[in-house]
């Protein structure tokens, strides 16, 4: 296999009814480590560069092309996902690097603008034929916002849709970015109204699948229920950092005399790829009960 579409995973995933897995990239390591859960688990996957992680590298393009060389040797189908994008000339610059599909991050503005914005992001990468998320309803967390208050109303979600000709939508549903354990409580109820909302609601009559954002703070048996009401894109960072920093800790509590980075940084990356296979087969509802 090679570089693929999220277009082409997620309404795959949809079809069947199944999740599927986006992780979020945060160095070289991180990269190869999906890659290689991919492959461990036999699943497609996506590997997400978020614009927070864009500007630590110092902008897109370093860590965009090294997760494309990767994406492009790996056995299994991966896509290369921009999450997260704030400013709209990030998502075209994602798009001239060849990504197939960004997620604009409207989610902190009024209704109105969000609407306005989104829209003109879709209409340009539409045109490039990239597959666009957007968000409505504020996913919490990052900037103070307590995620169980927050909610997405379906109504709205299918006007959001038909305004803006998004093909993917982050809803909030309980979920919380950024969260170290998993306590969060997913309103199952609203993500099976969402989902019935969204269908038929895309472009040419499409359904349209929701994703959720904060799933690190959500534990296993809750991920697969959102699944099965309805969830399609499950994005996880958070959770996999914690699992690649407990292992250089380890590493170095061993030997404190290591300098080889390479020593600790194998070890890290080996601890994300197996959780995230673990991860994958849970959200395609394979290890689920």
């Amino acid at each position: 296999m090679t570089l693929v579409s999220a277009r082409d995973l997620v309404h795959d995933a949809a079809r069947r009814g199944t999740g599927v897995g986006a992780f979020n990239v945060i160095h070289l390591e991180t990269a190869e480590a999906l890659v290689s859960a991919s492959a461990q688990a036999g699943l497609p996957v996506i590997l997400q560069i978020s614009q927070n992680c864009a500007d630590y590298h110092g902008g897109l393009e370093p860590i965009a092309l090294a997760t494309l060389a990767v994406a492009r040797r790996a056995a299994t189908p991966v896509a290369v996902h921009l999450d997260h994008a704030e400013r709209p000339e990030l998502v075209d610059e994602a798009i001239a690097l060849g990504f197939g599909s960004v997620m604009f991050d409207g989610g902190k503005l009024d209704y109105a603008e969000n609407v306005a914005l989104t829209a003109q992001v879709v209409e340009r990468a539409h045109a490039a034929e990239v597959y666009v998320e957007g968000e409505l309803g504020e996913v919490g967390g990052k900037d103070g916002a307590h995620a169980p208050g927050v909610r997405t109303d379906p109504q709205e979600a299918r006007a959001f849709v038909a305004e803006t000709g998004v093909d993917a939508l982050a809803v909030a549903v309980g979920s919380s970015h950024a969260m170290t354990d998993r306590t969060a409580a997913l309103d199952l109820d609203l993500i099976a109204r969402l989902r019935t909302a969204l269908r038929g609601a895309g472009e040419d009559g499409a359904d349209v699948p929701l994703v959720l954002h904060g799933s690190s703070g959500v534990p296993d048996e809750a991920i697969a229920a959102a699944v099965r009401a309805g969830m399609t894109k499950i994005n996880v960072s958070t959770h996999l950092n914690g699992f690649f920093t407990r292992a250089i800790r380890q590493r170095l509590d061993e030997d404190p005399r290591l300098v080889d980075s390479r020593k600790y940084l194998a070890p890290a990356r080996g601890a994300v790829a197996g959780e995230a296979a673990r991860l994958l087969r849970l959200f395609a509802l394979q290890d689920a009960a």
